[in-house]
């Protein structure tokens, strides 16, 4: 049963069959067939796009999931919309339920806020509006002039908390740094559980800060400045030897976040847990990167379930570790399309949202 207005489309891109996997389950929500597009890369390896069917006056909606190859994947997703754009679509949606480059957000010495210039070319490009979830930072939806969908995965995860881990009433929930703290004080207040935080750093004996590089020099340089004035030094920050805030002996630890790509410092929270009397260890994320040797790390770990949703493909993964269990996210995708679509508020989709969540 078609649940929209006539005039829609939907396109994926070839990133990765998961995408158009994703795809289809949007489609077949809203009662709608895939739209027919061409993507396919030359011989120099440069990608081409082909719309197979007419998009004038229709509103397009373009769902890109992010592959390993990730530049591959952004310049698929801007030459599709740029061809929407240039053939006259009323208005062109980008679907990007992981946003690529979402932690370069921070100038960082030298670097550049990478995240800020997908924003541009994304706009550039022709995109009226995105749809995304979870942003690393809240604050990438200001590098855009459009409007930003940032939609929420954590009722999804808070719902298989519920059904899926039987005594998740003797759990905690935990985050594996202070950074962290906000994301598990939601879901704690949530499933009314308690918090607990992982603070600080193993300490190794062979680091870098104990062998003297990083020791000051022995002289004062000036450099520029007038020798009547000396800016004082800022004192560099060292981490404590690490600790757990909070009680997770004889319970569940749940650690939970946004991301999970390098998991070095999920395994290691895990190790630090089971040390402090957690008996068993669950590890939630919206997004699972789960990049180069992460599938072998988690199997071999403390960590009993990797829980993380379908925005990003990670079949192969799945194949490699049986620890990595996926929650479908595309229900909210599709209602996120229909109410853009036929122009209804967004609101629904935010209830019982804070500012800090």
């Amino acid at each position: 049963m078609n649940h929209t207005k006539g005039g829609l489309v939907i396109f994926t891109a070839n990133s990765h069959a998961s995408s158009r996997e994703l795809g289809k389950r949007i489609a077949e929500r809203l009662g709608v067939e895939l739209g027919k597009v061409q993507v396919y890369q030359e011989a120099n390896r440069e990608t081409r796009v082909q719309i197979q069917e007419s998009v004038r006056g229709k509103d397009v909606f373009v769902i890109q999931t992010v592959s390993k190859d990730v530049n591959t994947t952004i310049m698929e997703m801007l030459i599709m919309v740029y061809a929407c754009r240039t053939s006259c679509a009323r208005s062109i949606t980008g679907v990007l339920p992981y946003f690529p480059y979402s932690k370069q957000c921070k100038m960082r010495k030298r670097g550049s806020i990478v995240s800020k210039l997908m924003a541009s070319m994304m706009c550039k490009a022709g995109l009226t509006h995105l749809i995304t979830m979870d942003l690393h930072q809240k604050e990438i939806q200001g590098f855009f002039n459009i409007p930003v969908d940032n939609l929420r995965a954590s009722p999804f995860l808070l719902q298989y908390i519920q059904e899926e881990i039987p005594d998740y009433r003797n759990a905690v929930i935990v985050a594996k740094s202070p950074a962290s703290a906000k994301r598990a004080q939601s879901f704690a207040e949530r499933l009314r559980l308690g918090i607990a935080v992982i603070h600080g750093e193993a300490q190794d004996a062979e680091s870098d800060q104990v062998d003297g590089r990083h020791s000051p020099p022995t002289v004062k340089t000036t450099g520029a400045i007038h020798p009547s004035m000396e800016i004082p030094l800022l004192i560099p920050k060292e981490k404590p030897p690490i600790s757990v805030v909070g009680d997770v002996g004889g319970r569940i630890a749940i650690i939970v976040d946004d991301i999970i790509d390098d998991v070095d410092s999920f395994v290691a929270a895990a190790e630090t847990l089971k040390e402090r009397g957690a008996y068993k260890i669950f590890v939630m994320a919206t997004h699972g990167l789960l990049s180069c040797e992460a599938p072998r790390f988690i199997e071999e770990s403390a960590i009993d379930e990797v829980v993380v949703t379908n925005t990003i493909p990670h079949e192969l993964q799945k194949l490699q570790c049986p620890k990595i269990k996926t929650v479908d996210i595309s229900m909210i995708l599709s209602e996120a399309i229909r109410r853009i679509h036929n122009g209804e508020s967004m609101s629904y989709l935010f209830r019982n949202i804070g500012v800090d969540d």
